[in-house]
């Protein structure tokens, strides 16, 4: 199989728990669930207005998601059109439309295959999105 290695990525948002951003087995890349949650916790989509009443964009959100997943694959040497297959958690399926459009500007038919289901919640109640991945990219 080759090589196994694990990967916190620095500048990224901590794991919420004892896991990596990413693990290398062979020439496969696994890439934990991952959010639009920033460095500093704030969550990209997720946001306070005036009177004090939040606003969820699952737009915003994946996007986020997309280019955080995209990150953390450029700092292993991968890139997103290594991607082969996705997972996507989504909080509630009437947010599927706006996802699914943001998700078309990053992955076309020849993208990765790809999963999504409906879950009750994610780690965070400002989280409607969780994105897994796993890429095939040759070790050198």
């Amino acid at each position: 199989m080759g090589t196994v290695e694990s990967k916190v990525i620095e500048g990224k948002a901590k794991p919420r728990g004892k896991y990596p951003h990413v693990k290398r087995a062979g020439d496969f890349l696994f890439v934990s669930g991952t959010s639009s949650r920033r460095a500093d916790n704030s969550i990209a989509g997720a946001d306070v207005d005036e009177m004090g009443t939040m606003h969820l964009d699952i737009r915003a959100q994946t996007r986020a998601v997309l280019e955080n997943l995209r990150d953390i694959l450029k700092n292993v040497g991968a890139q997103l059109e290594d991607v082969v297959e996705v997972t996507t958690y989504l909080v509630n399926m009437n947010d599927f439309a706006g996802y699914n459009d943001v998700y078309g500007e990053f992955f076309g038919y020849e993208g990765p295959a790809r999963t999504t289901v409906a879950v009750h919640q994610l780690p965070h109640p400002h989280l409607l999105i969780e994105i897994r991945a796993m890429a095939y990219k040759p070790a050198k």
